[in-house]
């Protein structure tokens, strides 16, 4: 690195935008907000790099209990807080997307609201992003997370089939806590429609992905606990998102029994001619079309969610729908 370029590097202060959809956080978010406000001051990386926090957008995303009062009286005590209100809830994906769109720093930080997303990584994830030219950089948690082994394992299994499979392009891993180039980020906020999964929308334009690692803690709340029907759907649109990939699996699937059904047949006219096929055979046959019409109904229930997503694009649905301040509507 030469002198200007350290020179450079040591006068640049990086603008950061942080972006917390709030569902839940009336317990947590004071707590979180105060680990953030030491960090609206200069600060440098651990490679020396200068950064502050210019805005911390809380994106109120109508969940239970008084999250929202907690958002306007920490608004009205900070100017660095932006509220953003959404007309209903729409779910943590469109909610980030939301506070995406109103940022306005150089990088975008996301985190959860729950203060398991340490802001003292801040430096390391600028540090990954310049060092390694990368437009997205996620954290890559050195602990392990605090849900149960059934849910952690379908996580892990969930996102090994994104990275290695859908994702069709070098990929480590991804959560919600990661640094965004503020540009691209604004822009896939932009044009994202409903029904895509953020992390696969990035991937669309991003050109460098790397990871960072950092220590997560545990929750300030108790773990969030959604039910499987919940966490399939995630999956689900995190599936249809990746694109046409998926209908390709559909395709090879159809190969693949035509080709076992040609072998079959094969097998078949050769026992009848040696004469070594009995008349029996109900439970090969039984089993025979348990296994054809799963994969059957496994190739319709994917295209219909592509015609589903297709639909709901078609109709117009929005992503989110931003509004003002609720009690500015309702309440005297």
């Amino acid at each position: 690195m030469s002198s200007e370029d350290v020179r450079a590097r040591s006068i640049r202060v990086h603008d950061i935008s942080v972006v917390i959809p709030v569902y839940a956080g009336a317990s947590t978010l004071n707590s979180v907000i105060d680990e953030l406000l030491p960090y609206a001051q200069d600060c440098a990386s651990p490679d020396g790099n200068k950064y502050r926090i210019s805005e911390i957008i809380l994106v109120w995303d109508h969940g239970p209990g008084s999250a929202d009062d907690v958002v306007r009286d920490l608004a009205a005590a900070h100017e660095i807080i932006r509220p953003v209100w959404l007309s209903r809830n729409f779910g943590q994906h469109p909610a980030t997307l939301a506070g995406m769109t109103a940022s306005s720093g150089t990088w975008i930080v996301t985190m959860d609201e729950d203060g398991q997303h340490d802001p003292r990584f801040f430096g390391d994830l600028l540090d990954a992003a310049l060092s390694r030219r990368a437009q997205l950089v996620y954290a890559d948690p050195q602990d392990s997370v605090p849900h149960g082994a059934l849910r952690n394992f379908s996580s892990r299994v969930a996102k090994w089939l994104f990275v290695r499979v859908l994702a069709g392009r070098e990929f480590e891993s991804f959560n919600s806590y990661r640094l965004i180039h503020g540009e691209i980020g604004r822009s896939v906020a932009a044009y994202t429609g409903s029904g895509v999964y953020l992390d696969v929308a990035l991937t669309w334009v991003v050109s460098t992905v790397c990871t960072a690692p950092v220590v997560n803690r545990i929750e300030g709340r108790p773990a969030s606990n959604y039910p499987f029907s919940r966490l399939l759907g995630h999956f689900g649109r995190l599936v249809v998102s990746t694109g046409t990939r998926p209908l390709l699996f559909v395709s090879l699937i159809g190969a693949v029994f035509v080709a076992l059904g040609a072998v079959l047949t094969v097998y078949v006219i050769a026992g009848s001619l040696l004469g070594d096929i009995p008349v029996g055979g109900w439970a090969s046959t039984f089993v025979a079309i348990l296994v054809v019409g799963g994969a059957t109904l496994l190739s319709l229930g994917i295209i219909a969610q592509y015609v589903g997503a297709s639909t709901n694009m078609s109709l117009g649905k929005p992503l989110y729908v931003t509004v003002r301040d609720p009690h500015d509507n309702f309440d005297a």
